[in-house]
């Protein structure tokens, strides 16, 4: 794509400006696939709504898929003049294998899915179409409210109704409505301040449309789904790069509540083991330890073609990321290593073998090509030597019942050889990465004669966008900073090291409760101290305040001789002065005597 393509910085679509309803002219064909099973009754009304459509028919074609149902449904004579029915294709069942029999046979530049018991607005798919003309990599939900009571009107009435523009008479409304859903939306803006993480999330199929080329890149529906695939799709296309856009304009009519209002603890016991596996974004539901998914949360690269204690070093770090949904992938020309004669410890490819003997047999680790890498995607894992690698599947498109090939991971975290992240360095980066919505966080680890070391976590979601706007001349990472945002941080505050100058350790780490006992008795080790200082302190001032006590009572006891002495010579000196003055007295009364 070119600069001429609009550029919208993570879900903020209030860059473009769609046209007002009615005044403007659409160019782009739409086809409206419906899946349905045994809903003759309900796909009579959605039909007869989309012949009312204001969209052009010319740009109009309709593909009903009917999954099995008993008896096979039929086409109704007030239907869209370009429409099709179509089996389910051979080998599966429900909505997911429907819809992608549907997608298959679509030719629309535009796929608007529709479910079989909605009832659109005669607006609804021109309120859709018309964002697919400002950017060719939008999501459009359209706006669903919920009917109350099972009456339901003729599909003539439905015709009529939409022709005079009272189609929101034809039901009543029911107080119920995709609340959480909805006040997502309401809370962001429209969805216009959602975080990446956030903005799929209320991906409902019932109505939705999609640029066909992506919906086709991203491998269309996850066919092994029976429920939750518009979920899982949802992330896909996430990670795709697509924007997610909610139009209120873009309403339909849902006949009667579907299964999430009518037995929501049920649906959800159900899904969340699938959902689980497919989609790392739900934290919540990947809370137990040790496990493994089917999507990890952060694929982490490391150039193998290095020594082997760094490039060990660091993989064994993010293996031990407290992270537990972490995928390991280590480039390197694998299949080069022959297996014939050689010189054991004089071999070229030594580190390469070592490498290779000590991950080769670790589910979390990778061995894959050194060639470019899909953001967020692990390259294709090798087979070790002399072994076949296992057949894949067509890029882009699942085996029959099986989940699309190569599902990103929403982070990738690339990490030079030799160094090693801490502990809770890779939770911290992506708990960074989304508090601020980045596309990428550039960790600088040392400044060599060469350049800046780097390590750099990426947002798949984000390498995806900058991708599609892109233009040739453009630097990818300049796109990137403009759509997410790229910031540089430093190494060390976040945890990473140096590997050890001996490594691999010669003794097992220690277990958490080793090294949990091993502070605790640090710890009472340094209290024993410190309560011994304090007690040789006690002592000292217990002496000082004993010699203080002495040097009292002694000081007392002159104190004490020291006034009878005074006493005394008080009145020795009263004696002496009264001696004299009867002396006085007599000599002046006899002086003959």
């Amino acid at each position: 794509m070119s600069r001429d393509v609009a550029r919208v910085r993570r879900n903020d679509y209030g860059v473009l400006t769609p046209p007002a309803l009615g005044a403007w002219t659409p160019e782009l064909t739409v086809t409206v696939v419906i899946p349905a099973h045994d809903r003759q009754e309900t796909l009579d009304l959605t039909l007869a709504a989309l012949a009312a459509q204001s969209y052009p028919a010319g740009l109009l074609d309709v593909i009903v898929v009917d999954d099995g149902s008993t008896p096979p449904l039929r086409l109704p004579d007030l239907r869209p003049a370009a429409t099709r029915l179509l089996p389910s294709a051979p080998g599966g069942w429900g909505r997911a294998w429907a819809l992608q029999t549907g997608i298959d046979a679509a030719t629309g530049e535009v796929i608007l899915v529709l479910d079989a018991d909605m009832v659109p607005h005669r607006a609804h798919v021109e309120a859709q179409a018309r964002w697919h003309h400002l950017a060719p990599y939008l999501v459009v939900l359209g706006w669903i409210d919920f009917t109350l009571g099972a009456d339901l009107p003729e599909p003539a009435e439905v015709r009529e109704a939409l022709d005079a523009g009272n189609e929101h008479k034809l039901f009543e409304l029911s107080a119920l409505r995709h609340d959480w859903a909805e006040k997502i939306i309401e809370e962001h803006d429209g969805l216009r301040t959602a975080p990446n993480a956030l903005a799929a999330r209320v991906h409902v199929g019932a109505t939705a449309s999609y640029p066909a080329a992506l919906l086709r890149a991203v491998g269309g529906l996850d066919t092994s789904l029976v429920l939750a695939e518009d979920t899982e799709l949802g992330y896909r296309l996430s990670q795709a790069g697509a924007v997610f856009v909610p139009d209120q304009e873009a309403r339909a009519w849902h006949l009667g509540l579907p299964t999430a209002m009518r037995d929501w603890a049920a649906l959800k016991r159900y899904n969340d083991p699938f959902v689980a596996d497919r989609v790392p974004h739900r934290r919540y539901l990947r809370v137990n330890q040790g496990r493994q998914w089917l999507v990890p949360y952060v694929e982490c690269v490391v150039d193998g073609e290095h020594a082997y204690e760094d490039v060990r070093a660091s993989v064994d770090a993010l293996l031990a990321a407290s992270l537990p949904d972490v995928r390991v992938t280590v480039t390197g020309p694998w299949r080069e290593l022959g297996a014939g004669r050689r010189s054991p410890l004089r071999d070229p490819d030594l580190d390469l073998r070592l490498i290779h003997a000590t991950f080769e047999h670790d589910p979390r680790v990778r061995l894959a090509p050194p060639s470019e890498t899909p953001p967020g995607e692990a390259p294709p894992s090798e087979a070790p030597p002399g072994e076949t690698p296992p057949s894949e599947a067509p890029p882009g498109k699942a085996p029959p019942g099986e989940a699309p090939p190569g599902v990103p991971a929403p982070y990738r975290l690339t990490v030079p050889p030799g160094w090693m992240p801490g502990q809770e360095t890779l939770r911290r980066l992506t708990e960074y990465l989304d508090e601020h919505d980045l596309g990428a966080l550039c960790v600088a680890l040392a400044e060599e004669s060469d350049g800046v070391v780097v390590a750099r976590l990426e947002r798949t979601a984000a390498l995806s966008r900058a991708a599609l706007v892109a233009g040739p001349d453009e630097h990818l990472d300049d796109v990137l900073h403009e759509v997410f945002g790229v910031e540089w941080v430093d190494g060390e505050s976040w945890g990473f090291a140096r590997r050890p100058k001996v490594y691999p350790p010669r003794r097992p780490p220690l277990t958490e409760v080793e090294q949990q006992a091993l502070q605790h008795e640090k710890e009472l080790t340094r209290l024993r101290r410190r309560a011994a200082a304090l007690q040789a302190e006690m002592s000292q001032l217990r002496r000082e305040a004993g010699k203080a006590e002495r040097d009292a009572t002694r000081w007392r006891e002159k104190a004490e001789a020291w006034r009878q002495e005074a006493v005394r010579l008080t009145r020795e000196k009263e004696r002496t002065v009264l001696k004299r003055a009867v002396r006085r007295v007599r000599d002046l009364t006899f002086p003959d005597q």
